[in-house]
């Protein structure tokens, strides 16, 4: 059997080629593992159990992140960055005022289950740090476009600027996340986010909706924040497979194994 071109790629690489590939892979992981753990068990949780998590030496973590504040910083960065990604694909796949909503509805759904990453925002006094902060202002660069597209289309009333905007999706992600039932949050959600439509599109019926054609964000797993595949019949899934479905019942029974135990 031939080897392929990626093969080829690998055996003619020079060392410090391969070295360079291993470690932006093993960064990878550790940064996913991280998000994930940061997550599931707050911010106390130590780099050697990231390192298990990530299936990587300590030694690797360490090498590439010194302190664990470096790789809450470096996660953070990644998960604004990938909400930046988010608001160019919905300004080149649909029309603005679609564009707007739907993607401050992938931050809410994103934000879900992040509450301890966002309260180390929110209470360390070391924030923004330089790397955090050159997101930040992507992110509100972002933001700023999709408002203002938006508001030329006549979709958003032009009295709300992007710090409202902002402001109200944290609010929404509460919302969210105090809401007992996942449907009920998700309304909540829309309702409160309908505020900002202009008054010409809200006596229209033009409301957020689920119909053909129609664009919104696609839903994420409860536990690891994974996207779903939309389901034709039936109940909407919560989880993306078995493990994250076996986390959210262990994290629901508790450590004594009940609800609540301890």
């Amino acid at each position: 059997m031939s080897p392929t071109d990626k093969e080829l790629r690998d055996m003619t690489a020079a060392p410090h080629d391969v070295g360079r590939a291993d470690a932006r892979r093993n960064r990878t992981k550790v940064l996913a593992a991280a998000s994930m753990a940061f997550d599931e068990h707050g911010l106390d949780i130590s780099l050697g159990a990231i390192a298990r998590q990530a299936g990587v030496g300590a030694g690797t973590v360490y090498r590439h992140f010194p302190s664990k504040e470096i790789l809450l910083e470096a996660v953070l960065v990644q998960q604004i960055d990938d909400l930046v990604d988010a608001a160019r694909r919905w300004t080149a796949r649909t029309d603005p005022v679609a564009a707007f909503f739907g993607f401050l509805l992938e931050v809410v759904d994103t934000s879900h289950g992040r509450k301890h990453a966002c309260d180390a925002l929110i209470t360390e006094t070391s924030w923004p740090r330089p790397s955090l902060a050159a997101s930040a202002r992507r992110f509100r660069q972002a933001l700023d476009e999709l408002l203002r597209a938006a508001q030329q289309a006549g979709g958003v009333r032009i009295d709300v600027g992007a710090d409202d905007v902002a402001a109200l999706t944290v609010g929404c992600a509460t919302i969210r996340g105090a809401h007992r039932d996942r449907n009920g949050g998700a309304r909540m959600v829309r309702l409160t986010l309908e505020s900002l439509r202009s008054p010409g599109y809200v006596t229209e019926g033009r409301v957020f909706r689920d119909a053909p054609g129609t664009l919104h964000a696609a839903p994420r797993c409860e536990q690891c924040g994974a996207r779903l595949d939309a389901r034709p019949t039936g109940r909407p899934a919560r989880y993306c497979g078995a493990t994250c479905r076996q986390r959210a019942r262990r994290r629901r029974l508790g450590p004594a194994g009940f609800p609540g135990g301890g």
